[in-house]
């Protein structure tokens, strides 16, 4: 009778352990040809663009796609704003998949608090309400892509959704590699994106 109230609570114990979630938010990892980026992501404060990109994530697109384009301050015009990013997705991979998402509401940076810091990952968008699969990782603090700043005309910058808690090495590697014309020369692949 003993050893079984021991069993119970320790049975107990391990169902519940097991039930939780290894992080409090969603983390992703971004592998690459030059190594792994480990992301976190933040659905309290940007719960469209979470959802939206995990459902991707969890859909394979991101499977065999590419970091194609870099901002460096070296390769942008000497009369506009320097901003300095790697940014990837489906665009070059499987454009038609890319062209069919819908848009995903827009979450701009004064309603969720996430600035435009080094290490975070954001929506890349035409106009508001416009992003889907495309996404930006910042290279160094880069508040022009918040609400205001001064790389959209309708100043209502970029929808930050996450930040890399490991890789900005891999980030700042990549971020480093020959480009032509703000594109990577060759383009980065990006093996898979998957949930950790």
């Amino acid at each position: 009778m003993k050893t079984k109230l021991l069993f119970v609570p320790a049975l107990f114990y391990l169902l519940v352990s097991c039930s939780h979630p290894k992080y409090k938010n969603p983390h992703v990892l971004i592998e690459t040809t030059f190594g792994d980026i480990e992301v976190e992501l933040y659905p309290e404060q940007a719960p469209k663009s979470v959802a939206a990109f995990l459902s991707y994530v969890d859909s394979g697109f991101y499977n065999n796609s590419s970091f194609y384009r870099v901002l460096k301050k070296e390769n942008q015009p000497s009369a506009s704003f320097k901003s300095e990013l790697i940014q990837g997705g489906i665009w070059q991979t499987n454009y038609k998949k890319g062209i069919s998402l819908p848009g995903i509401p827009h979450e701009p940076t004064n309603k969720t608090g996430i600035l435009h810091k080094d290490g975070i990952i954001s929506l890349a968008r035409t106009t508001p309400g416009t992003a889907s699969s495309e996404f930006f990782i910042c290279v160094g603090d880069q508040p022009v892509y918040d609400y205001g700043g001064l790389a959209n005309a309708d100043k209502q910058g970029f929808a930050a959704f996450g930040k890399v808690i490991k890789g900005m090495d891999i980030v700042r590697k990549i971020h480093q590699q020959s480009d032509y014309e703000e594109s990577f020369d060759p383009p980065v692949k990006i093996i898979n994106i998957k949930r950790l």
